[in-house]
């Protein structure tokens, strides 16, 4: 994967880079891909719909709001992920399972972790534009993430 300083140097304006300091948690340091987006707050069944579907090429983009009262991701979703093709997960909010999350083949960037589980009412919103870090992500948009943090290319 070409790296993201590469990427910005090579696109310069046609791209943006999310300002927000995200930790790297998951099995792969680094991963690009076609971005998919959910909109949450505190509630990760849309989140777990999402990564229950195909997802060779893409990165799943959840907005938690920046929570860190629930965790919306956990070890036994990265391995659903994983399973399906994804490439990487991005979360605007708290993950669990960190240990776990690190032996798993996917990417997975947080805010930070909290043991709490969410709640399971299923509200939330899929495929809308998300904006945190200073940018606005949107489905369709090329994600590429590692140790330097993301670039978006594309709308």
């Amino acid at each position: 994967m070409e790296p993201t300083a590469d990427v910005y140097d090579r696109l310069r304006q046609d791209s943006r880079s999310c300002s927000t300091q995200l930790r790297n948690l998951g099995g792969r340091a680094a991963f690009s891909g076609t971005v998919t987006t959910v909109k949450v707050f505190e509630d990760n069944v849309l989140v777990k719909q999402v990564l229950a579907e195909e997802g060779t090429g893409r990165v799943l983009v959840v907005d938690g709001a920046a929570s860190l009262e629930v965790a919306l991701l956990g070890d036994h979703m990265a391995e659903l992920a994983a399973a399906n093709g994804w490439e990487g997960i991005v979360v605007n909010g708290a993950v669990r399972d960190v240990v776990a999350l690190g032996g798993v083949d996917v990417g997975v960037k947080a805010l930070g972790s909290n043991p709490r589980k969410s709640t399971k009412t299923g509200t939330g919103q899929r495929d809308v534009p998300v904006t945190f870090g200073g940018v606005t992500f949107r489905p369709g948009d090329e994600l590429h993430s590692d140790a330097d943090g993301i670039l978006l290319a594309g709308a």
